[in-house]
């Protein structure tokens, strides 16, 4: 390429041209530090206007809300408000489920619902960015079996409330119960299963128990049938802090937690008789019959009143079968225990 010569080029001297060379550097400078300044208002700029809207974005965001909080807004929840096994969805909309739907299934997402095989509802998983609880309610004289979204499998019996996410996220799969129910959960070594209850939570990973608390009764009862639980309770419930002492149970052990004196122990049993409702059966060993009517009258939803104080410390030992009427059942404890009964109006009287 021909260099090509400015016609100025000769026209200058030396001095002029040094000259002309530094008045370029100068102004190269100058353009340098002008945009360097710039630069540093532009950031300064751009972080301040990210922690304003990071300020305006935390006051303003949805608060997450977590199960214990759902819990206590829904304290007033009657699981005997319908003769019908009842779910409600996270938006308010009560589901009747009908005798002849044997099982509730989620989708893994969650957003699916199918009630047996005959109907199948959505629902959205997430509402204002809140995670969104579903309430099963199974009142006196129904079951219910649940499959959740992370596969875990729920046996509900009567006169039980149970309280989940549609889908399971963060750290932990925490559900609560009021009630008595069996669990057979899905293993997930990353995300613990918690059944939480009142003054009491168990910890799993993957395994199967049972958990009977019904609010009625002073004590609290899990039973582990394989894998490992931990037991978490309150020990004191006069004090403001949330120390909970924790216990671990293996298979075939029961641990009974008493609510009022705050203390819990354990002991070896047989963990069948404790299952055997899912399958329609009661299996007594040396119980009271007033443990005993109890739990016939949830199971049948028929007010059973023992007028004989002297009764209801009287034990009982062997199967019920709950497939039978329930004057059928009431014959074969009676075959057991000294007792008589008589049908009046809507109750059944035992003297």
């Amino acid at each position: 390429m021909k260099e090509i010569k400015s016609k100025y080029n000769n026209q200058l001297s030396e001095v002029e041209k040094e000259l002309l060379k530094k008045n370029i550097f100068t102004s190269i400078n100058k353009i340098s530090k002008t945009r360097k300044v710039f630069g540093k208002s532009l950031a300064i700029a751009f972080s301040a206007g990210l922690l304003i809207s990071g300020f305006f974005w935390y006051n303003n965001r949805t608060p997450e809300v977590s199960i214990s909080d759902f819990v206590a807004s829904s304290k007033n929840v009657n699981v005997n408000g319908s003769d019908k096994v009842v779910l409600i969805l996270g938006g308010g909309e009560n589901l009747n489920i009908d005798k002849d739907t044997e099982t509730i299934n989620y989708s893994k997402t969650g957003e699916k619902i199918s009630l047996g095989n005959a109907k199948e509802v959505n629902q959205e998983t997430s509402k204002n960015n809140k995670t969104v609880y579903n309430t099963l309610l199974v009142p006196y004289g129904e079951r219910s079996k649940i499959n959740l979204s992370d596969g875990s499998i729920v046996w509900l019996n009567s006169g039980s409330k149970m309280i989940y996410p549609a889908v399971f996220n963060g750290d932990r799969r925490e559900v609560y119960l009021e009630g008595e129910a069996i669990f057979d959960v899905a293993h997930n070594k990353n995300q613990p299963f918690i059944v939480m209850s009142q003054d009491q939570e168990i910890e799993v990973l993957g395994t199967v128990f049972g958990v009977t608390c019904y609010e009625d009764e002073n004590t609290i009862n899990t039973v582990l049938k394989s894998g490992s639980v931990q037991i978490s309770y309150k020990n004191d419930s006069s004090s403001s802090s949330s120390h909970m002492d924790k216990m671990k149970i293996t298979p075939g052990t029961k641990a009974s937690y008493d609510k009022i004196n705050k203390s819990i122990f354990s002991e070896k049993v047989n963990v069948d008789n404790y299952f055997s409702w899912k399958d329609g059966v009661f299996v007594f060993k040396k119980n009271d019959l007033k443990h005993i009517i109890k739990r016939v009258s949830r199971y049948y939803n028929k007010n059973i009143i023992i007028e004989d104080e002297r009764l209801s410390t009287e034990s009982f030992s062997g199967y019920l079968d709950l497939n039978e009427d329930i004057e059928s059942v009431l014959i074969n404890i009676k075959a057991s225990t000294d007792m008589n009964y008589t049908f009046k109006e809507d109750k059944i009287i035992i003297n």
